[in-house]
């Protein structure tokens, strides 16, 4: 269930700037995931998909990441905070970082993209596609190229593979079943991130500081 405990100053900071999700804490409501029994499940989370998570599935903090590639705001989440969430505490064990689809209908190119990051992603190459893609963001947002887009961090050989995957028509359940996750979780904007620790589930809304977010999971590796 969500957490309705609220952690020292860290989380009163994150309230004050408006981070919290406060109609899900305050509602009380179950940020229950789509059930699964498939291996993948890890504290509770069903669903992951492994080539759009980074870190080891035994971390004890769980971090999903809600994001629209053309959403500038999570552009800016993942070059100012996700980034140093990796360095710091993903690649020392500490945190599975899981990114989630979330494109909203207001953007033109925001589904395609993560059509283009998918199928990279099922041969390998999410990190590059996915950076290529919030690097230039205002570029294919104004052009549409995702293609090009994409196809400036992979070789041929590879886009070869990721065009067939696209054109496959098989991504869009993936991208939707990421969607109707977050529905569940009450996400109405993006970013929004959803952070899991021993049990507890603490949606975080926006752009927040690597300093403050970083604070916070400290204090979550802390709980006894």
């Amino acid at each position: 269930m969500i957490r309705r405990l609220l952690l020292t100053g860290i989380v009163a900071a994150l309230l004050l700037a408006g981070f919290f999700y406060l109609p899900t804490l305050s509602r009380g409501v179950a940020a229950a995931p789509i059930p699964s029994a498939g291996p993948q499940d890890t504290q509770g989370v069903s669903d992951i998909d492994p080539h759009q998570a980074e870190g080891s599935k035994t971390a004890p903090v769980i971090m999903e990441v809600f994001s629209d590639y053309q959403c500038p705001a999570c552009k800016q989440l993942f070059t100012s905070t996700d980034r140093l969430i990796v360095d710091n505490y993903v690649n020392t064990g500490k945190v599975y970082l899981i990114h989630r689809d979330y494109p909203l209908p207001m953007h033109a190119y925001s589904r395609v993209a993560a059509r283009y990051a998918r199928a990279a992603a099922q041969i390998g190459k999410f990190g590059p596609a996915q950076q290529a893609l919030f690097a230039n963001q205002e570029k294919w947002e104004a052009n549409g190229d995702v293609d090009g887009t994409v196809a400036s961090a992979l070789t041929a050989a590879e886009m070869v593979k990721v065009r067939a995957l696209v054109k496959g028509g098989t991504l869009d359940a993936l991208i939707d079943k990421d969607f109707a996750l977050g529905n569940i979780y009450h996400v109405n904007q993006t970013p929004t991130t959803i952070l899991h620790a021993k049990g507890q589930t603490y949606p975080v809304v926006g752009v927040v500081s690597f300093d403050i977010l970083h604070n916070f999971i400290d204090q979550l590796l802390g709980q006894k």
